[in-house]
């Protein structure tokens, strides 16, 4: 069995979506080099050592069974598929990522690629800032003094700002700080299977629309106009019951939730295929009802063409929904964006997955994970 050992690190960006690229760096270092055992505070700082935006910094306490050369290529390949680029030009440049390792136990050595511990750490307050917060005690076995003295001691005047954001060691940690994920999208978008997938993956309590146990949707799909209300009024009073059910309390052994559908569809669906005096009285009592129900953290609404729609739907093989025409699902993803855009303060993703295959595609997955990061991350870097 191979020894584990425990280092730290210090991480650094101030490029385009800084909080992105440190939350990306922290599953890729819990992927690829080891676990994850603490996570500093993020400090916003001065560029140091040349002029350029400012920088977010956090420190890592990582447990790892590589080697120190082993650890240091690793982080090399992470800052490079997040972007950073060396170049043999000297002096310091704005980088999208930057890692150092700043102790591998007590460890001291100086080789041509690596040097520890890292032998700028006493000069550098974001470095030493967020480390005090996590390892106040660690030693440094050439200087003889710990994490706080040295904080202490330190000549670096740049100041240092504690910012509010959250980064997490895994994705578990980021989809519990979800709380609620409601996936959305138009008949035969994907967003079952996806809710499914994330349930999986993550350990969330998956609520489904229960829509194969109403007895009007085949009936709607044979006579639109005579079935149209009762459909509705089933679906919205069976959506109510289940949300209010389903959404009112976590599962103890469930870290979140996640929906194959947010309860708002129901006047989505209900404003296409009523008539307007039917919408009017619908809308009435749909807006009672909705005031009671969860709403979502995080709405994600995957977008397909119509065309790839008709092809799912074939696929899948309902044979009440063979008969969907085009213009009818175009009119529910018309009233989808309506609807986004008359909410603008609520938290939507809207993803265009028309060419990719999460189902059986891990790379077109993956995609759909990293544009959720890329989200929530934004929503931290503008908040």
């Amino acid at each position: 069995m191979a020894a584990i050992h425990t280092t730290f690190l210090s991480l650094g960006s101030n490029l385009e979506n800084r909080v992105y690229y440190l939350q990306k760096a922290l599953f890729l270092l819990q992927e690829r080099a080891g676990t994850i055992k603490k996570v500093s505070p993020v400090y916003e700082s001065p560029s140091w050592g040349f002029e350029a935006d400012d920088f977010l910094n956090l420190c890592v306490e990582l447990e790892t069974s590589l080697s120190p050369q082993e650890l240091l290529e690793t982080v090399l390949k992470i800052e490079t598929s997040l972007g950073r680029i060396r170049t043999p030009e000297a002096g310091y440049k704005p980088r999208t990522l930057d890692i150092d390792i700043l102790y591998y136990d007590t460890l001291i050595q100086k080789t041509d690629s690596l040097e520890l511990p890292h032998p700028e750490i006493q000069k550098r307050r974001f470095v030493l800032r967020p480390l005090a917060d996590i390892a106040p005690q660690l030693y440094h076995p050439v200087l003889k003094k710990d994490s706080r003295n040295l904080l202490q001691e330190c000549k670096d005047s740049a100041k240092l700002r504690k910012t509010t954001v959250k980064l997490y060691k895994n994705w578990h940690g980021l989809f519990t700080s979800l709380h609620f994920v409601a996936i959305e999208g138009n008949i035969g978008a994907g967003k079952t299977t996806l809710a499914h997938k994330i349930s999986e993956d993550f350990k969330a309590k998956l609520v489904l629309e229960r829509f194969a146990d109403n007895p009007f949707l085949p009936k709607f799909y044979e006579d639109q106009n005579r079935y149209a209300f009762p459909l509705e009024m089933s679906f919205m009073a069976d959506r109510y019951q289940q949300f209010t059910e389903d959404t009112s309390q976590f599962d103890l052994f469930k870290n979140f939730m996640v929906s194959d559908y947010d309860v708002y569809k129901s006047l989505i669906f209900a404003k296409i295929t009523l008539q307007p005096d039917e919408y009017l009285l619908y809308r009435k009592v749909f807006t009672l009802m909705y005031r009671e129900v969860r709403k979502p953290n995080l709405y994600l609404y995957l977008y397909q063409t119509t065309d790839r729609l008709l092809d799912n739907i074939k696929k899948r093989g309902r044979a009440y929904e063979q008969e969907i025409q085009p213009d009818y699902l175009e009119k529910i993803n018309r009233g989808y964006f309506d609807y986004i855009k008359s909410f603008p303060e609520q938290k939507t993703l809207i993803l265009d997955v028309s060419e990719r295959d999460f189902v059986y595609d891990p790379t077109d997955y993956d995609h759909v994970l990293d544009e959720i990061l890329r989200f929530t991350t934004l929503l931290q870097s503008t908040s």
